[in-house]
């Protein structure tokens, strides 16, 4: 297996140091200077590579983005799943380890708050949102009518987002955290139940 150019590695080094530093210091106090510090890097590879702070931020937004997207295909590619395992797999995702941790935590709601002021992150949020709707949807729709499917989609997006934005916010996350997903799966199983579907 051919190893990763010096470019790829880099990048991946300011892309977890921007986490680090984020964690740590917020979003609005995350400067090139304190990326750069935590990578161990010089300040001038975040201009080489990524053209700038914002470019670097909006790059790490697309990191988590990805991240999210591989974790839900490692649990549903060349497996034969059920809509409702591949609905319960959905939610799982968003309640991984990863969505978990305080870097990614602490990242995803700065994004989200920044997203309202930078036109970049809220497209990226956009996606987020549209992708999330879209696999619920698409499963929903396999199990219940058009219409019930929609809403389904809707409502579940907006609870596993809601959940994991309280979890993410208490003191203790972890319970919380196990208590949003079991919730989740829990009103997926009622919607689906109403129309017949158990399986």
């Amino acid at each position: 297996m051919p190893r990763p150019s010096m470019q790829i590695v880099r990048q991946q080094q300011l892309i977890e140091a921007t986490l680090a530093s984020v964690e740590r210091h917020g979003l609005h106090h995350t400067t090139i200077n304190t990326i750069s510090s935590l990578a161990g890097l010089s300040s001038g590879l975040i201009s080489h590579y990524f053209g700038g702070k914002q470019e670097l931020i909006e790059a790490t937004q697309r990191y988590l983005l990805d991240q999210l997207k591989q974790a839900l295909l490692s649990r549903t590619t060349a497996k034969t799943l059920l809509p409702l395992e591949r609905l319960y797999a959905i939610v799982e995702t968003n309640f991984s380890e990863l969505q978990r941790s305080r870097p990614v935590t602490k990242t995803w709601l700065s994004f989200w708050s920044q997203a309202m002021h930078e036109p970049g992150l809220a497209r990226l949020q956009h996606i987020n949102s549209q992708r999330l709707y879209s696999n619920l949807l698409f499963s929903f729709k396999k199990l219940v009518p058009h219409a019930q499917a929609i809403t389904a989609a809707k409502q579940t997006a907006a609870m596993i987002d809601g959940f994991w934005l309280r979890s993410a916010l208490n003191p203790a996350p972890s319970k919380e955290f196990e208590q949003a997903q079991t919730l989740c799966k829990a009103f997926i199983a009622a919607v689906t139940t109403q129309h017949g579907e158990t399986q």
